[in-house]
């Protein structure tokens, strides 16, 4: 390629400067150099000659050019000026003409063309792989990571010693791999290969490689055919497989196997898989073993030969291992509220494998019981969930929780029920999202000696279902957990801290959370709720937690009069209602509204409406009937005042009991004291007593004793309070109470002893409490005690002395229903007897 160039050159030179000589035309001059092709960055020097016959004159003048940069050049050795020589301390271009040429009129005299670059690299990571389809041996290198800038060549050197056969594959510059045909290798044959780099700088040959082959080849998917549980051996399985159907022909050829597995549900394959070196399709079954008892596997495998590339990865099989009874305890969490109506204990409790636990079994039952030996007697609950709710007694202070398979059942673990307690502390948890698959949970600590540790609780707010909640319990040295699972963006979860104690656990503090939030998927509709004056009051129902996407941050109604400006009212999440101020009459309104979470916003559906204005027949109507109503108001009240009825009176008033005119029936066995009279009642005066007091006394009191008790009327009805009571009202307690009684009756013997020869005396007490007008009219001056023997006797102790009553009256007969107290003394006296 140079000598061409060089040739091209040089012909240009001759046929516009050459010296002709017959039919020959020979180039005026030449250019001499070190070499064509350089390293880059080295020296290059060049030489350039006229010849003497060339018609050019004596004065002769050369320049040197490399492109279109003049280079200085030096003289002759020999003083001649038709020899010129310049040298280049750096040549740092890849390719470049360097010419000389006649000054002034820079008339190219000869040039060449220089090549700079590197000598080709070792060549790197020779490899061939078989392709057992089409039958080639398909071979790869690296060239190096240098540019040699100039063109490189490969050969490839193939050497079978046992066939004494070697082959030479010439390539194009700067390719660099090569397809060996099945007519030039044996599958079964060991083979010597390497390839060789050469450029006009130098030559590499990369290292030596040796194969056979049949195992540079890369398989195709193998595949499993069945995976049976090994019988004599617990947690193993025994895989059968073969190679692909385009190669079975291999399946007697030894290869090299790898099995990976995991649980079924899992997404983690066991890392590293369990290598199995020199089996056979045909003959050998893979028993991976130390597997979990009773659980389902899903198994991978792939092949390959010695070195070769493995395969891809078979389809998955699955298998079961045999089952044994379960082991291992089971972590538990309880919640514990009181049933006030059966008055039991309403109980929550949930369940997770522990670290130590296995299963060792599918379709696992879970049983709680009260008793810890196994039985049917005291069993609670039966579940293939993690999770159960059940009533027990409060005194319960601990059930037993086993899990069960067909191979058997795991020792109980013991679960203690603790009461909560009403010590709430001031934890300020806060929930903040990490990532896509979890939440940070933070809380103040506890600072107390009784506490044993906290239980982290989370849930997704729109399942019900009890078994949708998780824990985790931690030590009471922490105060964050990183809590991960299946969380979904855009709904809410709700997360709980609470504390433990050695005697109960505490209530919890609850924060809700998103993983993330966008805006909301709909908008509440507006409504209108009243309308006065130039007002609207506006309002919205909340927006259901399944649409909310987020924390509802704010709410804002844009509204605008037909041709005005847009106005903005905002409200907060939790006042859901609006006032638009400042309307005009009869113009219509438009109205929208945007909600807005943390994670954005979304507008409502615009509606109109329009302020109808108050005629002015509607305005005096509603003057009018205001009036009117005021002037009745004031009537009424008027009335009532100056009335004097004893029906307003009844109404206004407190109502005193009279004693004269009350019915000793009618008295309650409670105090009437705050029981508003009937007013339908059709007795004329109906009172309601305090109650009545009896005392009896052991002998006959003297005219001091008489004296005693008629002038101490403050002292007469505390005694009769302190020593016996109410007959008539059970719940009297004493002279502190503030029922005050109208009489005592004062009896000379005991109840219980014979019928007394004296009659009984009658103590009226000095209530505080004024009586009514009506009062005075209706109450005799003196009640009459009547004798054995008929005849009327005065005992005046209720008023003033009767001495102007006329002595020759004849007393009336004796009525007991205008005598109430003389009555309730007859009872008593009936009781006595």
């Amino acid at each position: 390629m140079i000598s061409t160039w060089m040739l091209v050159i040089v012909m240009l030179v001759g046929s516009s400067n050459g010296a002709s000589s017959g039919n020959d035309t020979q180039p005026c001059a030449r250019i001499n150099t070190s070499s064509l092709v350089v390293p880059l960055g080295s020296r290059v020097t060049a030489t350039c000659v006229i010849r003497e016959d060339c018609p050019l004159g004596q004065d002769v003048h050369i320049e040197w050019r490399l492109v279109d940069e003049l280079i200085l050049s030096s003289p002759a050795a020999n003083g001649s000026n038709r020899v010129s020589t310049i040298v280049v301390p750096s040549f740092n271009r890849t390719s470049a003409e360097l010419t000389c040429r006649i000054k002034p009129s820079s008339q190219v005299l000869a040039g060449v063309v220089i090549q700079a670059g590197y000598p080709p690299e070792i060549p790197q990571n020779l490899s061939c792989q078989t392709n057992l389809t089409d039958s080639t041996l398909n071979c790869r290198w690296d060239p190096g990571q240098r540019v040699t800038h100039l063109p490189t060549k490969y050969t490839l050197y193939t050497e079978i010693r046992d066939l004494n056969t070697n082959n030479t594959y010439e390539l194009p510059p700067d390719i660099h791999h090569h397809s060996i045909p099945r007519t030039d290798f044996g599958l079964f044959t060991d083979m010597t290969i390497y390839v060789k780099a050469e450029n006009d700088l130098g030559e590499a040959s990369s290292a030596h490689i040796v194969l056979e082959p049949v195992c540079a080849a890369k398989f195709d998917q193998p595949s499993i055919v069945q995976i049976d549980v090994d019988p004599k051996k617990l947690g193993c399985l025994k895989l059968t497989w073969t190679l692909s159907p385009h190669q079975e022909w291999l399946s007697n050829y030894p290869v090299n196997l790898e099995v990976r597995y995991k649980t079924a549900g899992s997404d983690q394959w066991s890392d590293p898989p369990i290598p199995v070196i020199n089996v056979k399709s045909s003959k050998v079954v893979v028993k991976p073993c130390h597997l979990l008892h009773g659980t389902q596997y899903l198994a991978q495998i792939r092949v390959r030969c010695k070195q070769s590339p493995w395969s891809e990865w078979s389809g998955s099989k699955s298998g079961v291992t045999l089952e044994t009874a379960p082991t291992g305890r089971l972590d538990s969490w309880v919640k514990v509220s009181r049933n006030h109506t059966s008055k039991k204990a309403n109980i929550q409790l949930f369940w997770k494998p522990s670290k130590q636990f296995r299963g060792n079994g599918q379709n696992l039952t879970y049983v709680v019981s009260q008793q810890k030996l196994d039985g049917e007697r005291g069993r609670i609950c039966s579940t293939s969930e993690k999770c159960c709710a059940f009533q027990l007694s409060w005194r319960t202070r601990k059930v037993y929780l086993r899990a069960v398979n067909r191979a058997g059942k795991s020792p109980p673990t013991e679960i203690r029920i603790y009461k909560t307690k009403d010590y709430t502390p001031n934890m300020d948890v806060t929930a903040v999202p990490l990532d896509d698959r979890s939440f940070l949970v933070q809380w103040t600590a506890v600072v107390t000696s009784s506490l044993t540790g906290y239980v982290v609780e989370w849930k997704p707010l729109l399942k019900t279902g009890l078994c949708h909640t998780h824990f985790e319990i931690v030590n009471k040295s922490q105060s964050s957990l990183l809590i991960t699972g299946s969380f979904e963006p855009y709904k809410p979860y709700g997360i709980s801290v609470y504390p433990r104690f050695r005697d109960g656990i505490g209530p919890p503090q609850t924060v809700n959370a998103y993983l993330r939030q966008k805006a909301p998927s709909a908008v509440p509709k507006l409504e209108i709720k009243k309308t006065w004056g130039s007002y609207i009051e506006i309002f919205w129902d909340e927006l259901p937690l399944e649409q909310r996407n987020g924390f509802i941050k704010g709410y804002k109604v844009f509204y605008r009069e037909e041709n005005g400006p847009i106005k903005v009212v905002s409200a907060d999440a939790e006042n859901r209602r609006v006032i638009l101020k400042d309307l005009n009459s009869a113009s219509l309104i438009e109205s929208f509204m945007m909600v807005s979470t943390f994670g954005g916003s979304l507008n409502g559906s615009t509606i109109h409406f329009e302020i109808k204005p108050i005629d002015s027949v509607t305005v005096v109507i509603l003057v009018t009937a205001g009036g009117v109503g005021l002037a009745f108001l004031i009537i009424f009240i008027v009335l009532t005042c100056l009335s004097k009825t004893t029906t307003l009176k009844r109404r206004f008033y407190p109502v005193v009991p009279d004693p004269a005119n009350s019915s000793i029936k009618k008295w309650s066995s409670e105090s009437t004291q705050f029981i508003h009279p009937s007013w339908d009642n059709n007795e004329p005066n109906p009172i309601y007593l305090s109650h009545l007091s009896f005392l009896d006394l052991t002998t006959k009191l003297s005219k001091e004793e008489d004296d005693i008790w008629s002038n101490s009327l403050e002292e007469t009805s505390d005694l009769g309070d302190s020593i016996s009571g109410s007959l008539f009202t059970p719940t009297y307690s004493g002279s502190n109470s503030e029922v005050v009684p109208y009489a005592t009756v004062l009896c000379s013997s005991s109840s219980n002893g014979p019928t007394p020869d004296e009659h009984p005396v009658y103590l009226r007490s000095e209530s505080t409490q004024p009586l009514l007008e009506t009062e005075e009219s209706f109450s005799p001056k003196c009640y009459q005690n009547v004798a054995t023997d008929g005849m009327p006797r005065h005992d005046c102790f209720f008023g003033p002395s009767d001495d102007n009553v006329p002595g020759g009256k004849k007393v009336p007969a004796l009525i007991w229903d205008d005598f109430p107290f003389l009555h309730a003394l007859a009872i008593n006296e009936m009781e006595n007897d």
